[in-house]
């Protein structure tokens, strides 16, 4: 720390004349990396932050393989297929026992949605011409909860989105309504398994049942897409009764995140299809300047194996016994944080118990203070709790939400519980947020105007001097 290497300002905008030795480099790194927070605390992502040291050797072992390299890396190659085989299975697909699923990996659920929104763009596309019909304005519908890459989707391919709007308490896509909006252009229908928000499944099935009523009253066959990336590795193992997947005729893919509930590190998705009729031929590209002819099919070419052989290990090791009982784990982890929440008595429960593990919550009362402080005041204790407001129709409801991971254990969620109260007791005693010209304090006093003024002069100091010493800290 008394060397050179670390008395001048890092590189920020040219690359340095000089080298600098390994080990300076690293730690220079290292040492500013410690000012990021802790994944494991992030309660705003789904995403896996916890594996067995057995899977990260192996992932680090294949670190170096480029996957799209099927001809040098053969063995990857067929991992891979083996996953999209036992995904195709657990989604119920129409496959006899030695049947080869039709599917891919991708490096997330976000390039898997792109996928299957070009397959159905171009089936459809197909349709129209051949029935000497213009094919130029296609849409999809979807609910207004729906995930960026959905919009997107529309964006980048010129697909219009028909959005249904939600109303307060109802935070879900309803299926009459996208079926009343559903017309001869509309190239598929996209119903969410775990909502961003909430947490909560929609009703595919009784999307697929009205669905097929307007198909055979129009004469049309508008198909269903399922956006299982946070719900897919969900309802196999905690409802296998619900009705979502290839069991209902209008599904025709599904997508899903490795990378969340899959248990894999970030950077793994899958995208399956119902049959080889729902994958137009046109969409595969056939290489062969990589030693043998490949067929391929995504949006990305160069990527790692790695998380491809860690989902195969996730797969083979823990069976459906494994995943039941981590999302069992999960579940019942959601249920306690949810019922600690609810003995505050200052919180409303927004999330459903069926649905992804997690817990949205709003305020009773947010008049003095809202949900955004609450998630300001809780990264002092190390915790990352996202606060965002509902899509439309629904903009005026702010909620708090912690997504509960393999990794959230028992004592997390009442330590977290805990967290809160303390949050609650600090912004209690905490001038409001309002502006008005006079203020009850939490004894029953009123507050002057002028009183007001100099506490929030306090108040502003004192959160420069927090925000402060978070910067010298490292505390997130």
């Amino acid at each position: 720390f008394a060397s050179r290497y670390v008395r001048a300002s890092l590189p920020r905008f040219r690359m340095p004349e000089n080298s600098i030795p390994k080990e300076a480099a690293y730690q220079i790194i290292n040492d500013e990396l410690m000012l990021d927070g802790n994944p494991r605390l992030n309660l705003a992502s789904f995403v896996t932050t916890w594996m067995e040291p057995e899977c990260n050797k192996l992932m680090m072992d294949s670190i170096n393989e480029n996957y799209v390299d099927m001809d040098e890396y053969p063995v990857t190659t067929e991992l891979q297929n083996r996953c999209v085989n036992m995904i195709a299975h657990l989604f119920n697909a129409p496959l006899g026992e030695t049947e080869t699923a039709v599917g891919v990996g991708t490096v997330g659920s976000s390039e898997a949605i792109m996928l299957a929104g070009l397959a159905f763009k171009r089936r459809w596309q197909n349709k129209m011409k051949a029935a000497g019909k213009p094919c130029d304005k296609p849409n999809i519908v979807t609910g207004a909860n729906v995930q960026v890459c959905w919009e997107k989707f529309a964006r980048y391919f010129e697909v219009e989105l028909k959005e249904v709007k939600l109303s307060e308490g109802y935070y879900v896509m309803d299926p009459e309504k996208a079926v009343e909006m559903v017309d001869e252009n509309t190239i598929c229908v996209a119903a969410i398994l775990g909502s961003t928000l909430n947490g909560e499944f929609e009703d595919v099935k009784m999307l697929n049942d009205l669905l097929v009523k307007k198909n055979e009253e129009t004469g049309w066959d508008t198909p269903i897409h399922v956006d299982a990336a946070s719900g897919g590795f969900i309802a196999p193992f905690l409802y296998p009764e619900l009705e979502w997947d290839f069991r209902l005729p209008l599904v025709k893919s599904i997508n899903v995140s490795g990378h969340k509930y899959g248990l894999v590190y970030a950077g793994i998705g899958w995208c399956i299809w119902r049959s080889k009729e729902d994958l137009p031929d046109e969409l595969i590209f056939h290489i062969n300047y990589l030693g043998a002819d490949q067929p391929t099919f995504t949006l990305n070419f160069s990527k790692g194996s790695s998380q491809v052989i860690a989902q195969y290990y996730q797969l083979i090791r823990l069976g459906f016994e494994g995943y039941r009982n981590i999302m069992d784990n999960c579940q019942e982890n959601a249920m306690v944080l949810k019922e600690g929440l609810e003995r505050t008595g200052r919180f409303n429960i927004v999330s459903k118990d069926q649905g992804v593990p997690l817990v949205a919550f709003s305020l009773k009362d947010s008049s003095r203070h809202d949900e955004f402080e609450i998630s300001e005041f809780l990264r002092r204790f190390g915790w990352i709790v996202p606060a965002y407001t509902m899509p439309p129709d629904a903009q005026h409801v702010t909620v708090l939400r912690v997504v509960i991971r393999e990794d959230f254990s028992r004592t997390f969620a009442e330590r977290l519980v805990i967290d809160i109260e303390k949050v609650l007791h600090e912004l209690d005693a905490l001038p409001s947020r309002s502006s008005g010209p006079a203020l009850q304090h939490p004894n029953g006093d009123t507050v002057s105007e002028k009183d007001l003024a100099r506490q929030r002069e306090v108040v502003s100091v004192w959160k420069r001097a927090v925000a402060a010493r978070k910067k010298t800290q490292g505390v997130c």
